[in-house]
């Protein structure tokens, strides 16, 4: 006999390939999976039914994989035709197996979270909306999408906002651009993203002195102006090594500045637990972004930096949410983002010109909040909350 889903959890991102976020809604799902019948639809990047199966994963959880046809660093042509195939997908799944309850993210964006609205409306089901980032305008600040193709997706998006029976955020700043946008009266909940686990991780007896960055090289962070920076301080006599690892569109550029100086390492795509070594392993973490972006997203490696015990160097300006959150939190410095600031600051780390104590190395109450514990009891919580308000 059909039984229907009794909450769908939709997110193209999945573990093992997204650590930090997949990893989540992977122990989210299992989870649920004890006392309800819960179903994941997804993107298949690695073969999921084959990792489930040698991880020993995902017990009781339903699986929807369907093919990727692009990742991190494809074209933008290429990324937009695979969002709208996933879009199908998830809609021909929904029709099949009809959840009470969906847990929708923005990836992809826009129009998943639109097609999940559409299928709530019509079933009378409920969704709940994480918005990861604000879409189109984190994309719009990097590459501007055509005026009438912005204001479709606007106002597709803030349909879905409006309609959500709770929208779910990273921070307030967040949440007060998604209420100032959609002109929602639905419920805000603010959660932060967890770190990727450090269980595997040897803490080394001293930190190397350099630099690393591990997280996607895409078009909001700063990427081209890390890397001439780094040429000037390497052509000025730099020496401190820079570790690069993660996709997206400016890798070949990062291979490219590793082949050219010996102290520049660009390792590609790595695991969760490499990522968070390298990271543990050096004194400064780099958090390179652009400033309008942080109004409509927060990135997403900085939990894992927090974790790390390296010091943040955040490469934006002083009155942003990144900004205020590092030195609030003392958790580094903020680097102007102009070439010749940047390379001053690599010289004076190198010249040991920061004093150690202004530091808090420890950060047990950051952490706490962005544990993986944490995420999972609040996200739970969330959803408690909503069976109560349909049960009540």
């Amino acid at each position: 006999m059909f039984k229907r889903l009794d909450l769908a959890i939709i997110n193209r991102s999945f573990w093992p390939v997204y650590p930090v976020i997949g990893e989540a809604l992977m122990r989210f799902a299992e989870q649920q999976a004890k006392k309800r019948k819960v179903g994941v639809i997804l993107q298949d990047h690695v073969d999921i039914r084959a990792q489930l199966l040698k991880h020993q994963r995902g017990e009781h959880v339903n699986f929807y994989p369907a093919h990727a046809f692009s990742v991190s660093g494809s074209s933008i042509m290429r990324r937009a035709m695979d969002a709208v195939f996933f879009m199908l997908w998830v809609f021909l799944i929904l029709l099949i197996k009809r959840p009470r309850k969906v847990y929708v993210s923005t990836d992809p964006p826009v129009l998943v979270p639109f097609i999940v609205m559409l299928y709530c409306a019509i079933f009378r089901a409920q969704y709940f909306y994480h918005l990861q980032d604000i879409h189109p305008e984190a994309a719009n600040v990097v590459i501007p999408v055509k005026s009438w193709l912005f204001r479709i997706l606007r106002w597709l998006d803030s349909v879905t906002m409006r309609r959500a029976n709770l929208l779910i955020t990273i921070t307030q700043e967040m949440a007060d651009q998604i209420r100032l946008r959609s002109d929602t009266r639905s419920s805000i909940a603010v959660l932060a993203n967890p770190s990727v686990s450090f269980d595997q991780v040897k803490l080394p007896e001293h930190k190397i002195l350099g630099f690393t960055f591990c997280g996607t090289a895409g078009r909001l962070q700063r990427i081209p102006l890390l890397i001439k920076a780094i040429e000037q301080y390497c052509h000025q006599g730099g020496v401190l090594p820079f570790v690069f690892a993660g996709a997206g569109v400016y890798a070949n550029d990062l291979e490219r500045l590793a082949q050219q100086y010996s102290n520049v390492t660009y390792k590609g795509l790595v695991s969760a637990s490499e990522a968070a070594q390298i990271n543990v392993d050096y004194t400064w973490a780099l958090l390179p972004i652009e400033d309008e972006v942080t109004r409509y997203a927060f990135p997403s490696k900085s939990s894992s930096y927090v974790f790390s015990g390296a010091l943040i160097a955040a490469v934006c300006g002083n009155e942003i949410s990144v900004a205020k959150w590092v030195a609030d939190n003392r958790l580094g410095v903020v680097v102007t983002p102009e070439l010749d600031a940047l390379c001053q600051f690599f010289f004076n780390v190198e010249r040991g010109q920061y004093d150690a104590e202004t530091f808090d190395f420890e950060r047990k109450e950051l952490k706490q909040r962005l544990g993986f514990d944490t995420f999972l009891r609040k996200l739970t919580d969330l959803v408690v909350d909503m069976d109560r308000c349909t049960n009540g």
